[in-house]
């Protein structure tokens, strides 16, 4: 591992800082800090449900040490930012958060991690604040770090180079809501031209499936009823073993007490038949899946080095419908990419148009330093097209997703009802991943139940428990 410890860096002469010391953390000298209950950390995340379930191990750590979450109104000791960089406008946010928490909290120690502290350490630690950079395979030792900043006051950057992650840390963290997100898999071997993803998560890797289910089992000892299935590319799991992604989910099918599983976004060339099939005829995987598409044009996909076309595309879609008709289909679509011509583009949009799917999440083309698109693909699309196209594209995804949820109307379905009740209403998400909102009764919170549905508003609907109903 790359560690370095140092003064705070010249803004103007920031120098790539990887030293590599020998770090055994067998040998640390960490201290039992029965006093950090005076320590409070706040808590901001950027990007992917991977990086959610993330943060939320790291707040558990600190916890467990005595640092607490910081409450409204209180002025944290420790800010937290779990950055992305999946573009060039993640990447601003994220400096652009950073700098307003140290206007805001000017004697709180800022600590970044995640995929921006991973590509741009040197950048992140300039920033004003910033105590502490932790690379993407170092955030779930950040209770260790933060243990040393509290003890030495001394500001440290902490990063792996890319090529030697190899571990994979677990993560089974409850979010904000009720769902639990179980971390899988981590990394990714695909490199498609335009994604930086591999350089920022490593190689693909993963965890045991017996190590996976025993957290499965955990969760449902504290009552979780949901466990959405996270990584970075998750079909992959097992990869360089005898274990598939198919034979874990099996596993987790027959762990009692979780009446809910959620796959998260699985690239279309895993998506295997047999695993939609198999979902169709469980009872604890939900009717929901994404899949990112990326783009509707057989060219721009090549260009991109995805490993499907669109037929393929189509056919998973089509034997979602034809074994699972309720089920949700999310799609991620990339618009203004390099190569994408105005007729490349109008057969993407067709080929969307065409497709029997829930809802699209739309992303306008960002350039990336280091990724092949910049030195392999001629044809720019300018920014103002790019983002001409991602509102005809959202436009298709708010009439799919309008049409979608309409067919629900005044059908019953299984919602489990989260716990938070704002202006006398909560909310839940049906078995389908339709958002519902219903009169609040807290009595309801973390249960399933089912409820009928009324008229849908967008992409929510407005429900009354079957109970609540008067004859």
């Amino acid at each position: 591992m790359a560690i370095v410890s140092m003064k705070p860096p010249d803004r103007c002469k920031v120098k790539k800082h990887f030293l590599t010391l020998h770090h055994q953390r067998k040998n640390s000298t960490m201290i039992d800090h029965t006093t950090f209950g005076s320590y409070k950390a706040l808590f901001h995340t950027f990007g992917c449900k991977l990086n959610f379930a993330e943060t939320s191990t790291v707040a558990r750590q600190l916890a467990e040490k005595g640092i607490m979450r910081a409450q409204r109104g209180d002025t944290p000791d420790i800010i937290v930012v779990n950055t992305c960089s999946v573009t060039e406008l993640a990447d601003k946010k994220c400096r652009q958060t950073i700098r307003s928490y140290a206007r805001r909290y000017p004697e709180a120690a800022i600590v970044v991690t995640g995929c921006y502290a991973q590509l741009k350490s040197d950048e992140a630690a300039s920033l004003p604040g910033v105590a502490i950079v932790a690379g993407a395979d170092q955030k779930l030792h950040l209770d260790e770090y933060i243990d040393n900043w509290l003890r030495t006051r001394t500001p440290s950057t902490l990063v792996t180079p890319t090529k030697e992650i190899r571990t994979f840390a677990p993560s089974c963290s409850r979010g904000d809501r009720t769902r639990y997100f179980l971390k899988v898999q981590d990394g990714c071997d695909y490199f498609c031209s335009y994604c930086t993803i591999p350089f920022a998560r490593g190689r693909s890797r993963s965890g045991s499936i017996d190590s996976l289910v025993d957290q499965a089992r955990q969760v449902a000892s504290e009552g979780g009823k949901e466990i959405v299935i996270t990584g970075v590319n998750i079909g992959d799991f097992g990869k360089g073993s005898e274990e598939t992604f198919f034979d874990l989910i099996r596993r987790l099918d027959e762990v009692d007490g979780i009446e809910r599983y959620r796959i998260s976004s699985i690239e279309p060339n895993l998506l295997t038949d047999e695993i939609i099939q198999w979902v169709a005829t469980s009872r604890r995987f939900m009717p929901h899946f994404h899949i990112p598409l990326q783009n509707g044009d057989n060219d721009v996909l090549r260009l991109m080095r995805r490993r499907y076309d669109t037929d393929l595309f189509r056919h998973r879609v089509e034997t979602i419908r034809t074994h699972i008709p309720d089920a949700f289909i999310g799609v991620d679509l990339i618009t203004g990419a390099r190569g994408e011509t105005p007729e490349r583009f109008e057969r993407s949009r067709e080929f969307v148009e065409s497709l029997d799917i829930s809802r699209l999440h739309v992303f306008p083309y960002s350039e990336r330093p280091g990724t092949r698109a910049l030195t392999d693909i001629d044809h720019v699309v300018p920014q103002e097209e790019k983002h001409r196209r991602a509102r005809l594209m959202i436009d298709i995804s708010e009439k799919k997703l309008a049409r979608f949820t309409q067919s629900f109307e005044n059908t019953v379905r299984k919602v489990l009802v989260e716990h938070s009740v704002s202006n006398g209403v909560m909310h839940g998400f049906t078995d389908n991943y339709i958002k519902v909102s219903l009169p609040a009764d807290k009595s309801l919170c973390n249960s399933i139940v089912d409820v009928r549905l009324h008229s849908a508003d967008g992409e929510e609907m407005s429900g009354e428990t079957v109970k609540q109903i008067n004859p």
